[in-house]
Formats: structure tokens, C-alpha cells, sequence
């Protein structure tokens, strides 16, 4: 089925009906633990980004265009108004490509949703472990449902535009708005919905940007429509709606959107980790080029032993990847070189959020090595495919290996063991712009392990902010 048809509710009619009347008994035990799995991954990604390049600046500015302490800043002591605490949680979510993503939907679904649905509680207060569980679960069936509805390739980011809607969604169930309120409010949301591919292009901060003002925004879409301001209600399929503008011009598919609305399909158990803090489409060029530096006599080749390196890949991959090495590269657009990043793995066995910290980024034995490593397309017709991915590496003596993978690292066919996902997550809790126990750290695994559980979510976020008297870091240490 494409497109919508008259006999149809409208789509954003069927969103707040998916949104408002999903129980947790109607989650499957998959998706329940996959929320609470990606959860905590995306709390320990927030948290290492309240250290990473622009989240002072966004705090700092921020900080002046409101006054309160409603809501916990991840990983600070501060605390602020709801609708800056989602902005600024979600910047610091995506703020090193380090965040969750359904590949299918080419999106990062919980940088938007989860930094607002977790503003909203920390403000209210009687927000349940289980409420934040399903609406975790619906507004990413929102978000990535209209990202694997897309035919065409990107030209809007969706983890800000797409994601957004899912932000309103998750937002408006823990509100308890009406339906018709709600399918108002995905129409305000639509009026403050921003996001080009423009900033991937460059490399600007502009991007993690994006994802917080949509996550702030689908609060402030809440709160207008609660208070009686009419949005719009063909929001998805009108002759100026968010499909045909944002999406098309090809006609969109609604057969899996509609799946997922039905309760037979959570989008949430098709998530994907993040085991590398760089840009997804890097990740299977990450996973061959640590493979291929093994020789089968254990040991390890050496940088100058390796004469080349060409990594294939998907269309979308180039396009968001295939970069050139930059002598002096922003963080934001070295994350997103695959040469950079190639370089950093090979001299140092795989890839960290400090490789994009201080010196490193201008680091003259990386530049060199980059020179060696391209990324190509293969030219398939997918605009969205993200695999397969091929290496090869010639090396100096002549010889050539090579490597490639269907499926990535911590894809939903190749998920991180529980070992791999809390060693990514504690190591996200060294990189907090203040020091946070690891009393803290584990307390918080533990309340998420038994989220169902939990009666108010402020005991949570509790969790998420350092002792008063902590110290604050400095970048350049970590």
C-alpha cells in the first residue's frame, strides 16, 4: 500500500490512537527489554556528552532565556526548565554519533524521544518506570514508522524532523492528553519541525542542534495544544505535509508503519547500539579494518605495513562518509570522516570518544594514515541501506586482504552481549562534565534492569546529576 487512501484515518489520527492506547502488557517481553537495554545506553551516551565540544555553549546560552530547576541537565549539577533540559540532554545525546539508531529507518529515534519524555516526568513527578517504557516504545514506532515508510533518500535529518514526532507522541501519553488534543499537537510540532542534512555536510554542531530543538519543541507542542491552541490534523499526508515535503518526492510506503500501529511490529527490538562513537555508516568499516589487522598467527600489523585501504559501502554510507580528511577537522565532522576514523583504529586498535578530543583531532601521524583509506560506493539502488560493507587492505609486501559484512556489529541480528553494552555504558560515565560516582553508575544500572518497577522516575534522575561538591572537568583531560 502507498500512500494513504480515503478510506484511511488519517496518520497522525492513527499515531495518537497508537500512542495513547498501548499498555504495557501489549509490549512483548523483546521490546521491554530492549527499551530498557537502549535506555540506559542512551542515559550513558547523554551523560559523556555533557563534556563533548558546543554543550557548555548551549547550556550557558541556554540558560538565559528562562529561569527554574525543573529538570535534571545529564551529567551536571545544573539544573533548568524542562524544555531547556530536553534541549540540552538531547544535543548531548547526539553530540558524538554515539547514540542508538534504526538502520532501516536511517534514524536516531531516543535522543529526541527520551530526553523529552524524561524532562516531562523530571518537572511532574508520578511518571512511572512502566509509563516511561511504553512511551519510550510508541514514540519510536512514531519516529522510525515514518522513517521505513520513506522511499527516497534523505535530504532532512530525521533523528530531528521524524524524530520529533515521536518526541510528541511519548510526551503527550505521559500527559494524558485527549486524542483529538494530541493529533493537535502533532500538528504544532509540524509548524516547529526543522532539520536539513546541510550541517552533516559540514560538520557542524548544528546537527545534534537539530535533535534537541525538535525534543524541546514536542514539549512545547504538548503544553500549547493542552491549553487549547489548535495545530494542524493532516500533518503527514496533506498536499503540504511532512511526507510529500520531507520525504518525497517519491510516493512513501505506509504497509510497516502500519504494522507497527497494530502492535505486530515494536521498532524498538530493531534498534541498533552504538559499539564505536562515530557515525553508523563508519561502523562496518570500524568492525573490518580491526579484524583485518589481526594475522592469523596473532600477531597485529603494524600502520607502516599497510600500503592502502578502500572501504565499499552502500550509497547513503559515501554520501554521509567518504569525506576528505581534514588537517584540523571539527569533532562533529571527524566523527563522520571514515578516513579519520580508519586512521584512529589503526593506530590504535579501535576508535574512543577522546580520539576526537584536544591534540588528537590535529594529531600530524593520523592525517598521514588517512591519506591511505578511501570510502567508495557500491552503487546500489537502496537509498537507505546502511550493509553490506566490504574492506580491503593491500599491504606493503603486496599482500591483499579482505573482509565484509551483511549485518553490522550490534545490529538486532548481532547484538552486544550485556558485558559489550555496560562497558560502552560505563565508559560513557568517565567522560561526565562533572564527576560522578560510580555508586551512582551502578545504582543506575540496576534501577533500569528493574524499571517496571520503579514508581517515580525522579528517582532516576536522581542518579543522573553529580554530588554538589564535584569538581568540574576539563576537555582536555579527557
Amino acid at each position: 500500500m502507498t500512500q494513504s487512501t480515503t478510506t484511511q484515518p488519517l496518520l497522525a489520527e492513527q499515531f495518537a490512537t497508537h500512542a495513547l492506547n498501548t499498555k504495557y502488557d501489549d509490549l512483548t517481553p523483546d521490546a521491554i527489554a530492549q527499551a530498557k537495554v537502549f535506555i540506559l545506553d542512551t542515559l550513558g551516551v547523554g551523560i559523556a556528552g555533557s563534556s563533548a565540544f558546543g554543550a557548555d555553549v548551549v547550556v550557558g546560552t541556554g540558560s538565559t532565556w528562562g529561569q527554574g530547576e525543573e529538570a535534571t541537565l545529564w551529567g551536571r549539577r545544573q539544573r533548568g526548565p524542562a524544555g531547556l533540559a530536553a534541549l540540552v540532554n538531547a544535543y548531548q545525546v547526539h553530540c558524538q554519533e554515539y547514540d542508538s539508531v534504526h538502520e532501516g529507518a536511517v534514524l536516531h529515534p531516543l535522543a529526541t524521544t527520551l530526553s523529552a519524555a524524561i524532562a516531562y516526568a523530571d518537572r511532574n513527578g508520578g511518571i512511572s518506570g512502566k509509563d516511561l517504557i511504553v512511551a519510550c516504545a510508541v514514540g519510536v514506532n512514531v519516529s522510525a514508522g515514518l522513517g521505513i515508510a520513506s522511499k527516497s533518500a534523505m535530504t532532512f535529518f530525521r533523528p530531528a524532523t521524524a524524530g520529533g514526532f515521536g518526541a510528541t507522541a511519548a510526551v503527550g501519553r505521559l500527559m494524558g492528553l485527549s486524542h483529538e488534543s494530541l493529533v493537535q499537537a502533532f500538528g504544532i510540532q509540524y509548524a516547529q519541525t526543522s532539520g536539513t542534512l546541510q550541517p552533516h555536510v559540514e560538520g557542524s554542531t548544528s546537527l545534534p542542534l537539530q535533535v534537541g530543538l525538535n525534543s524541546r519543541a514536542a514539549l512545547q507542542s504538548c503544553e500549547l495544544s493542552c491549553a487549547g491552541l489548535p495545530g494542524l490534523r493532516d500533518v503527514f499526508e496533506g498536499p503540504y505535509g511532512y511526507l510529500r515535503l520531507f520525504e518525497g518526492p517519491d510516493p512513501w510506503d505506509l504497509t510497516g508503519t502500519y504494522k507497527c500501529l497494530a502492535g505486530q511490529r515494536w521498532l524498538i527490538s530493531e534498534l541498533s547500539h552504538k559499539p564505536y562513537p562515530a557515525g553508523r555508516a563508519t561502523h562496518g568499516g570500524v568492525e573490518g579494518l580491526m579484524c583485518l589487522m589481526k594475522s592469523e598467527d596473532g600477531s597485529v600489523l603494524k600502520p607502516e605495513e599497510i600500503e592502502r585501504v578502500t572501504i565499499t559501502g552502500p550509497p547513503v554510507t559515501a554520501r554521509l562518509c567518504a569525506r576528505p580528511d581534514l588537517p584540523d577537522p571539527s569533532p562533529n565532522y571527524a566523527r563522520l570522516c571514515m578516513s579519520y576514523i580508519g586512521a584512529k583504529v589503526l593506530l590504535n586498535g579501535s576508535i574512543d570518544l577522546a580520539h576526537y578530543r584536544g591534540d588528537e583531532l590535529q594529531d600530524p601521524a593520523t592525517h598521514a594514515l588517512a591519506q591511505r583509506i578511501k570510502m567508495v560506493s557500491d552503487g546500489q539502488k537502496d537509498p537507505n541501506a546502511l550493509v553490506p560493507v566490504a574492506v580491503e587492505m593491500v599491504l606493503v609486501n603486496g599482500e591483499v586482504r579482505n573482509w565484509k559484512c551483511e549485518q553490522m556489529l550490534a545490529s538486532p541480528s548481532r547484538r552486544l552481549t550485556r558485558e559489550q553494552h555496560l562497558t560502552k555504558f560505563r565508559r560513557c560515565w568517565e567522560f561526565a562534565a562533572e564527576p560522578m560516582p560510580e555508586s551512582s553508575r551502578e545504582a543506575l544500572i540496576a534501577m533500569v534492569d528493574d524499571l517496571e518497577s520503579v514508581s517515580d522516575l525522579r528517582q532516576l534522575t536522581a542518579l543522573l546529576a553529580p554530588p554538589a561538591s564535584s569538581m568540574k572537568y576539563s576537555d582536555s583531560k579527557l
